[in-house]
């Protein structure tokens, strides 16, 4: 069974964008990320933390900003779009204090919307990304396969949908209310719900590949979506490891476009 390993072929990408930061360092353009949330949650922070460690490991300033309450996080966000010294805005989801995230995330310059959450921007979702990115990187073939996109959500499924059908790939969502057992008949799963243990055995079948993107905190651990039993079979094509499979990816999607959108700089 091949492993879906994001944080090795991460390793790959962190060396050819630390040069590029450096170029663009020697060139007077440095990049710079500013990451703005109102949460400090162990999900939250762990991924806060690793940007901001990816950041200097490549050369790349990041900016966290913590902005209580949404005015202060529209604020922090014109703040950012009028600064050129900063190359990409993130906002860290899900908000906690406001019901209006589209309307928050919308004001996020489209040159500076390097998660691609607005919809208004150049760049695609970063995770959706990551996730072509993990499949293309090991040789998944998507044509002509049967594939399943778990949850719809802004962050990972709903971009991922929109990217699948535009390739005219064959793909089927499921939902709250949709017949999971349904699954085991496709042979790609790809599952972003943040539902723990939500994907159990009997919905994988026999040469599926597993793509396990969601993210939750159980007991102060993170989870994904599926039953740690499907990772012990032997009879799967390809599935992602507990711990380093599509995150590290994302994160080098999201520092690829502060890298380009520093480079587009006049």
């Amino acid at each position: 069974m091949k492993s879906l390993n994001g944080k090795e072929l991460a390793g790959y990408i962190k060396e050819r964008q630390r040069c590029l930061a450096g170029g663009l360092r020697a060139r007077k353009k440095p990049a710079k990320l500013l990451i703005i949330r109102d949460s400090d949650n162990p999900v939250i922070t762990k991924y806060v933390n690793l940007k901001c460690q990816y950041g200097e490991d490549i050369g790349v300033v990041v900016e966290d900003c913590f902005a209580e309450g949404e005015e202060k996080i529209k604020e922090a966000i014109l703040r950012g779009n009028a600064d050129d010294s900063i190359s990409g805005i993130i906002v860290q989801l899900p908000l906690k204090n406001t019901d209006n995230t589209d309307e928050v995330v919308k004001l996020i310059a489209p040159e500076k919307d390097v998660d691609g959450l607005s919809g208004n921007g150049k760049y695609d979702s970063a995770t959706a990304t990551a996730i072509n990115w993990l499949l293309a990187g090991y040789g998944v073939e998507l044509e002509d396969k049967k594939i399943a996109i778990v949850g719809r959500g802004r962050l990972v499924g709903a971009p991922l949908i929109k990217m699948f059908t535009n390739s005219e790939l064959n793909v089927e969502v499921f939902h709250r209310g949709s017949d999971f057992s349904e699954l085991k008949n496709f042979d790609v799963i790809i599952t972003a719900t943040g539902n723990p243990h939500l994907i159990t055995n009997e919905m994988v079948r026999s040469g599926a590949v597993v793509v396990d993107a969601g993210t939750a905190s159980e007991n102060g651990i993170l989870v994904g979506d599926i039953n740690d039993e499907i990772r012990e079979r032997n009879d799967l094509a390809a599935i992602t490891p507990k711990i380093g499979g599509v995150g590290p990816l994302t994160v080098s999607v999201l520092f690829e476009n502060v890298l380009n959108a520093a480079n587009s700089k006049k």
